[in-house]
């Protein structure tokens, strides 16, 4: 009875140890892959959400002062009276 939960403690440490392992594994795999997706993004200056989003809101506001400029030009403008 006693060397058989001997073996049996050792078994479970062993399957622990290899499950530490296996998710220590798991981890670096996940950490490699991210440095690498970071490295390829960086190469192609690809930009964030957020920056994108600040970007397309300038756009927007810049659009919208153009239009306000060519509406108030057509009404500025005079005609030529005819003699």
């Amino acid at each position: 009875m006693k060397n058989s939960k001997f073996v049996i403690d050792k078994i479970a440490k062993l399957v622990e140890q290899g499950l530490m392992t296996s998710k220590d594994l798991s981890t670096e795999i996940l950490a490699i892959l991210k440095s690498k997706r970071d490295e390829l993004v960086f190469k192609l200056r690809l930009t964030s959400k957020d920056e994108f989003d600040i970007l397309q809101k300038r756009v927007e506001n810049l659009e919208a002062k153009i239009n306000k400029v060519k509406i108030t030009k057509k009404t500025n403008s005079k005609r030529a009276r005819k003699s």
